[in-house]
């Protein structure tokens, strides 16, 4: 199996992390196990890296796949563990980061969408684990963008809050033709913020 080729047009993430059986990595990799359907159902492809061989990415798997994290069960780990013994692909990706290390991966996160285009990287340093529920909301966010041309997510936006557009999304003309059309649907804060609603709503028409 190859990166991002035999991913197909899927989102994909891949996920560097500096070594097996540490234990900030084992948490992540469980969660991540956990989340499997929540990614499955934003198509999203996961998959993990790191310059252990893969002998022993096997034997961490088979061990993770026996602990019960947080009371949950047992989880199976569907997506792959890639091998960079060589750190050629930590090298291109640019996970190496001097002076934390030359030989183990920073924590690592690419978000690439079905283009294979990497729309965000983030990396985190050694010692603090990756927010899983972050990494969904980013996926989340660039989905809703893209979705829609002039939108863009606000502060702290989670899936289902009002969405910004980029202008003001009616003319002074426009308005005073139909003003109910155009309330229902926008607010501003000012002439510069525009929101879009998620959930338009039907204002009551006393005529």
């Amino acid at each position: 199996m190859t990166f991002p080729d035999d991913f197909g047009e899927n989102w994909k993430i891949l996920f560097s992390h500096p070594q097996d059986f540490t234990p900030v990595c084992t948490t992540e990799l469980l969660e991540l196990a956990f989340m499997q359907s929540t990614f499955e159902k934003l198509g999203v492809k996961i998959a993990v890296i790191s310059v252990d061989n893969i002998m022993k990415h096997d034997l961490w798997k088979n061990h993770l796949e026996n602990i019960d994290f947080k009371n949950r069960g047992l989880q199976t780990i569907k997506f792959p563990l890639f091998e960079d013994p060589d750190a050629k692909a930590s090298i291109t990706y640019g996970m190496l980061h001097r002076p934390a290390s030359t030989s183990k991966d920073v924590r690592g996160v690419y978000i690439i969408d079905s283009k294979n285009i990497i729309r965000s990287f983030n990396f985190y340093p050694v010692e603090i684990g990756r927010n899983m529920k972050e990494i969904v909301r980013i996926v989340e966010a660039l989905q809703t963008t893209d979705a829609e041309e002039y939108v863009h997510t606000p502060v702290n936006w989670n899936k289902g809050d009002d969405v910004l557009v980029t202008y003001k999304p009616f003319s002074s003309e426009e308005y005073k033709s139909n003003p109910k059309k155009y309330t229902d649907q926008y607010y501003s804060l000012d002439d510069m913020v525009w929101f879009k609603r998620n959930n338009p709503i039907n204002l009551k028409n006393d005529e």
